[in-house]
């Protein structure tokens, strides 16, 4: 499988994937800490950095969709599928938590929060294990073998958007 969006070869999306859930982590923990008797100005905290995974896993999508379009069908299909569903679903209780928070005056976390949350970090670890089979089924990029990584790489040339190989 070849991603349509590079960077010096390499594909976005499981570069980007690591920011939605590093911050979904992140807020678990923000949360956990403010559940557990912390400054209340941690819940604070835990909600802003949820909604910043939001936006993080939102950007995430829009460059798994643009790489699903060239995924034929068979095994690979399936599992780049069910990784954006389980990523999805890891969002929407997140995002269900970020609503629910929205409306208090002072956005901190409550144990039955903290659970979805825990419930859905649980979800978004299947994820992860999905990713990392996908991550096996992209073709490999070698490196160069010197020190400077990129000497061969023409200036300017940062992101590629390759058209679709022929199947």
């Amino acid at each position: 499988m070849q991603s349509r969006l590079r960077v010096q070869g390499h594909p976005i999306q499981p570069m980007l994937v690591t920011f939605p859930f590093g911050l979904f982590v992140c807020a678990a923990v923000f949360d956990l800490a403010d559940v557990a008797g912390g400054p209340a100005f941690l819940g604070e905290v835990g909600y802003w950095t949820a909604v910043a995974a939001l936006v993080a896993a939102g950007l995430t999508t829009v460059a798994g969709m643009v790489d699903l379009w060239d995924v034929r069908a068979g095994r690979t299909s399936r599992t780049v599928l069910m990784f954006n569903l389980v990523n999805a679903v890891m969002a929407a209780l997140f995002l269900l938590s970020c609503l629910i928070r929205a409306s208090a005056p002072q956005r901190g976390a409550t144990g039955v929060l903290l659970a979805a949350e825990l419930v859905a970090l649980a979800v978004g670890a299947v994820g992860v294990a999905l990713g990392a089979r996908l991550m096996q089924q992209f073709d490999r990029v070698t490196e160069p073998a010197g020190f400077e990584p990129f000497a061969d790489v023409p200036a300017g040339s940062t992101v590629e958007i390759a058209p679709p190989r022929p199947y």
